[in-house]
């Protein structure tokens, strides 16, 4: 219990994603009125709907995903980076997963997405930064260091974004990735240097 009130962003983020989502599992007119939909957001200006979808998801194991990943790294960046830091990588990142998949799809009126996956992408990245060799596991089965998995990441992302008719928004992974990444590295400047040190160590 300590621990979780010493990290409250992360508590209170995934308190507000599980009662939002909640609310747009069990009331359709909440969801179509928060979803990330281009046709409203260019034609009405509605650019609420950045961050309200954000807090939507499709279903319960699309919100379990999301918040397991949150809880797992959310503490680790909310002690690392402090809890106004972890604030703002966590908003920046959801932004920036939004607006690559807004330049993307701008001329796709009908284009639709929900979920938190572009700022739990940035944890996954900042966390790779400051902790490079720790060891994590790729779809929960598969070791591997978290710099691999990182580059793993970001390349999959980018090739997956290119394709058409993707059900998993792969563009709000990326950006909201590099985001994620230009934050911690603006909160810590050191830590580029430092994730250096450790690779040369390590292939040295």
């Amino acid at each position: 219990m300590e621990n979780l009130l010493n990290t409250p962003a992360t508590v209170v983020l995934i308190i507000v994603n599980v009662i939002v989502s909640y609310i747009g599992f069990t009331q359709k007119d909440f969801f179509e009125r928060n979803v990330f939909w281009i046709a409203p957001i260019r034609e009405q200006g509605q650019w609420e709907r950045f961050v309200s979808s954000a807090f939507l998801h499709v279903n319960g194991i699309h919100l379990f995903i999301n918040m397991f990943v949150l809880y797992e790294f959310g503490r680790i960046l909310e002690t690392v980076l402090g809890t106004p830091g972890f604030i703002i990588l966590y908003v920046a990142s959801l932004l920036a997963g939004n607006a690559w998949e807004f330049f993307a799809n701008k001329n796709k009126p009908n284009y639709r997405a929900v979920g938190a996956s572009g700022a739990t992408s940035g944890i996954i990245l900042a966390f790779c930064l400051f902790f490079p060799f720790a060891t994590l596991l790729l779809f929960f089965i598969i070791p591997m260091w978290a710099i691999v998995l990182a580059v793993l990441f970001m390349i999959g992302s980018f090739i997956l974004s290119k394709r058409e008719g993707n059900i998993i928004a792969h563009g709000a992974h990326l950006g909201g990735a590099i985001a994620g990444l230009v934050v911690a590295i603006v909160f810590r400047p050191n830590a580029w240097g430092e994730l250096l040190r450790q690779v040369v160590e390590r292939i040295g």
